[in-house]
Order: C-alpha cells, then structure tokens, then sequence
C-alpha cells in the first residue's frame, strides 16, 4: 500500500544492532533492513554482509552470540530460526576481562 509519499508502506524493518568490534567492523551501532514478513537469520546475516562486505565483517560476525530480542540463539542453525518485523537483533562479540 503507498503512503501520501509514495513509499510502499507495507515494509517493515529489522534492526541490527552491533557491539565491540562489530560495531568497529560496520562503522555503525545499527543498521535496519526492510523485510515482506520473517525472515530467518542465515538471511538476515547474508543482508549484513553483503551491506559490510569486508573481511573484518565476516570474520567478526562468525564468532559473535547473537540475540533476536531478548532470545540467545546459542547453537541453534540460523536457518531455522525466524526472525519477525519489527524485531531486534544484537551482535556481540566475545569481549575481554570480566
């Protein structure tokens, strides 16, 4: 459906937000991305590197905990897990000290 913009206002977002050195990677604290409905995970981190698509990236983004929400993902396959518009996704990295 347009809006008096123009826009297509049916589309949704999901916001990722990065922590430490994914937010050093992406050079930005969040990025958001418009999605038609859930999308999965794998999906959804495909978007993030092909938005930030150096080597940094991708090498910090395999080794971060993820969030959908207040959800840890934990071992789950990131095929599998669905993650809705309108949802908030947090990368963290392993951070030093304690």
């Amino acid at each position: 459906m347009a809006g008096v913009d123009g826009r297509d206002q049916s589309r949704e977002t999901v916001t990722v937000r990065y922590w430490a050195g994914a937010r050093a990677a992406a050079g930005t604290a969040e990025d958001s991305f418009e999605v038609d409905g859930d999308v999965t995970l794998a999906d959804l981190v495909a978007r993030v590197l092909e938005r930030h698509p150096d080597d940094r990236m991708a090498r910090t983004v395999a080794v971060c905990s993820v969030l959908v929400g207040d959800r840890p993902v934990r071992s789950q396959d990131p095929a599998t897990v669905a993650v809705a518009p309108g949802s908030v996704v947090e990368l963290l990295p392993p951070f030093a000290g304690g």
